[in-house]
């Protein structure tokens, strides 16, 4: 940080609410001494370190999950669902879905769904079951996420808000991400939105880069100049 010009520091801003000026006349100040900027330093490289080992990690486990590879890609296909996340929902809940049964059990295991408590027609209780605390962690981040996307999960998480408020309305989203992963990993079919096609994106967003690779292998005859 110390040897770093300024413009190059404040690339490093990311997601901080101060603004570049704002950062920019913090960092040019006389105040920021020495010493500070030792400091500053020193936290910095220990965030780098960090991410760095974070990174080995990742690679580690996306490198055990090279048999589940059709798996993690299929669950990627999901809105809200990156490649770390699928790969720790394949670790904890596996890829064969028959060790369940039924989605409902594996719902029942992750402890996802609400407590069933009614007397003459009224809800007493919502809280959800003991379970799996770490793949529901991963769900509600999912559910998240998902209810920032175009696609109908969002347009879900909308309609349960009005009612359920935001965190029932998380819970609720984690659940039916929770019965369509159990779907999707069970007859072996990736996400199908209602609302957006996933595919098509996919191709329009990727097709130039393909097209361009299949020319450079020799698999598309390039045109011959005139």
């Amino acid at each position: 940080l110390q040897d770093k010009p300024l413009h190059e520091v404040l690339d490093l801003k990311g997601r901080l609410r101060a603004s570049r000026e704002e950062l920019f006349e913090a960092l040019s100040t006389e105040r920021l001494s020495p010493t500070h900027r030792f400091v500053a330093d020193e936290i910095l490289q220990h965030i780098e370190q960090i991410e760095q080992r974070i990174a080995r990690m990742d690679q580690y486990l996306l490198d055990g999950l090279q048999p589940w590879q059709a798996q993690l890609n299929l669950l990627q296909t999901l809105p809200g669902i990156d490649q770390i996340g699928a790969a720790m929902l394949l670790v904890e809940i596996g890829a064969d879905m028959d060790a369940f049964g039924s989605a409902e059990r594996l719902a029942s295991w992750v402890g996802i769904c609400p407590g069933n408590n009614e007397s003459a027609g009224k809800r007493k209780s919502g809280r959800i079951r003991r379970g799996n605390a770490w793949v529901r962690r991963l769900l509600c981040e999912f559910a998240q996420a998902a209810a920032r996307t175009r696609c109908a999960f969002k347009d879900k998480f909308q309609a349960l808000a009005i009612r359920k408020g935001h965190r029932k309305s998380v819970v609720a989203l984690a659940h039916k991400i929770l019965r369509t992963v159990y779907a999707m990993l069970s007859s072996g079919t990736h996400y199908q939105d209602r609302v957006v096609d996933y595919e098509a994106l996919n191709v329009a967003r990727n097709a130039p880069r393909w097209l361009k690779m299949l020319s450079k292998h020799g698999f598309i005859a390039t045109p011959a100049a005139a």
